[in-house]
């Protein structure tokens, strides 16, 4: 697996139709999404759910290879929980049965919608980063949770901190690459030897790492205050944030999916 392959907080430029959805309608729908998917229970439900993806990819228009792209680095935990639910999920039907390991219809169904969960769970998540700015989405979460600031909580600062972190990630990731690229270049071999000989030779790699990126944060402190960054009391948007029409289209039809889904998997289709 390449650096490459990770995604997670990017952001694509674009002017579909989810785009230009309110980034709280686009965090409801997502929630609605993953409640829907653990009421999922069988072919049908997932079924639906497939096709809600995939037309979401579809009208954001965003690359599905990029998404695919995005799955790979947790390839290895989704195929790791699939075994787990393949040799110990208990069943009336034994397919196969070796030493303390046993095989069951009721585990191999397990196994294959735990992945397929795994999957789409990720996918529908990256959309929302890849659709949604950083600014847009720290607006949505910080008026989404605008409520708990009765509770004193500083629902701006850590709305501002979730958003920053997201957005960093591709920064250090590349920065990352850099630096593996630079080690391999005075004879680093990241890929050889046993797993603590690996542990080891990613000390190099770490500690430049980690001073990047204690230099990256004290810069961004430094030009934030430089702006006269205060928190959240008193500040104005360039964009202020305004539920339309299609955003309650949106939020409807996704409210219709998730009972829908209940409602099915209730009945175990």
């Amino acid at each position: 697996m390449a650096l490459k392959d990770i995604t997670l907080g990017q952001y694509f430029p674009g002017n579909s139709l989810v785009h230009r959805l309110d980034p709280r309608t686009k965090l409801i729908a997502v929630t609605l999404y993953i409640v829907a998917l653990f009421l999922a229970d069988f072919f049908v439900t997932y079924a639906m759910m497939l096709v809600v993806l995939a037309l979401a990819i579809r009208i954001s228009k965003v690359p599905l290879r990029s998404i695919l792209r995005g799955l790979k680095p947790i390839l290895f935990i989704a195929i790791f929980t699939a075994l787990l639910n393949l040799f110990y999920t208990s069943g009336e039907h034994v397919l196969v049965k070796f030493w303390i390991f046993t095989i069951t219809l009721e585990g191999v169904f397990n196994a294959f919608f735990m992945v397929v969960r795994i999957m789409m769970l990720i996918a529908g998540t990256f959309l929302l980063t890849y659709t949604t700015s950083p600014i847009l989405l720290t607006d949505g979460l910080e008026s989404l949770l605008s409520p708990l600031k009765k509770l004193h909580i500083p629902i701006h600062e850590l709305s501002m901190i979730m958003s920053i972190a997201l957005r960093f990630i591709p920064t250090l990731i590349e920065e990352t690459d850099k630096i593996m690229s630079a080690q391999r270049a005075r004879g680093a071999d990241f890929e050889s030897g046993n797993l603590m000989q690996r542990a080891k030779a990613l000390i190099p790699l770490l500690v430049p790492l980690f001073i990047s990126a204690f230099r990256r944060a004290d810069e961004l402190a430094v030009a934030m205050e430089c702006r006269c960054y205060h928190g959240g009391e008193g500040r104005t948007r360039l964009r202020q944030l305004k539920y339309q029409g299609r955003d309650y289209g949106v939020l409807l039809f996704f409210l219709v999916i998730t009972v829908l889904v209940g409602v099915l998997g209730h009945f175990g289709l």
